[in-house]
């Protein structure tokens, strides 16, 4: 016997939504880079939605705002996934503890490499801003619980879709939001930040299954041989 499969990360019934959701994203994170590269001003599109500035706010939402940093700093984000994955372990849900991990990763990566690719500074030309990595990996996060409460809910392709896009709505509008106010970065390098979340976790969602299931078959295979039985 098998036993019971695990259940899927990426859902077939948002397979569909997120994977154009997931091309998208790319194409903005990709657009944004290349038309702000070498920039080190903001885009008048920055302007229009706030100025990013060391007071842009004061006590007590800049505690709120430095807090939220937080969360995006190593020792914040570490804590949170440390948190996240033992949830996932007490839920009995390895896969989904590998796709916080690997997709927060994944999603943090991605805007290290990209940083020093499309060179946009603030505050100075050691300062790379685009994209976001504290949005990112806030999004991250927020994107794989969503996708195993979807699972644990077993919701339909549209009410999944739209719970995982609020989750990662929220989280990245909280992070963004606190991102701009301490002046870390421009409102499009968040942007930037969140779409690269927004890439990166149903394509790695979509890979964990593929590798878990594949190795789960694997282990059928050896069970069912005669000299296994």
């Amino acid at each position: 016997m098998t036993g019971r499969p695990a259940p899927a990360l990426l859902p077939a019934a948002l397979r569909a939504w997120l994977g154009l959701i997931a091309a998208l994203a790319t194409l903005v994170v990709v657009g944004l880079g290349v038309l702000y590269a070498g920039h080190s001003e903001p885009a008048r599109v920055d302007g229009w939605i706030i100025q990013p500035t060391a007071d842009s706010v004061r006590p007590p939402w800049r505690r709120v705002a430095l807090t939220t940093d937080f969360l995006g700093e190593p020792a914040g984000a570490a804590a949170l996934v440390l948190a996240t994955v033992m949830g996932c372990l007490l839920l009995r849900r390895p896969r989904a503890a590998v796709l916080v991990v690997v997709g927060t990763g994944l999603a943090v990566g991605t805007t290290t490499l990209l940083k020093p690719l499309v060179g946009r500074t603030i505050h100075g030309d050691d300062n790379l801003s685009y994209p976001s990595g504290h949005t990112a990996f806030v999004t991250a996060l927020a994107l794989a619980v969503a996708l195993i409460a979807v699972g644990r809910l077993g919701l339909g392709g549209k009410a999944g879709t739209l719970l995982v896009l609020a989750a990662a709505l929220v989280a990245g509008a909280a992070m963004g939001w606190a991102q701009v106010a301490l002046g870390a970065h421009y409102p499009t390098d968040v942007l930037g930040g969140w779409c690269t979340a927004l890439a990166v976790v149903p394509a790695t969602a979509w890979l964990v299954d593929r590798t878990a299931d594949r190795s789960t078959e694997r282990m059928a295979d050896v069970r069912e041989r005669p000299e296994h039985r």
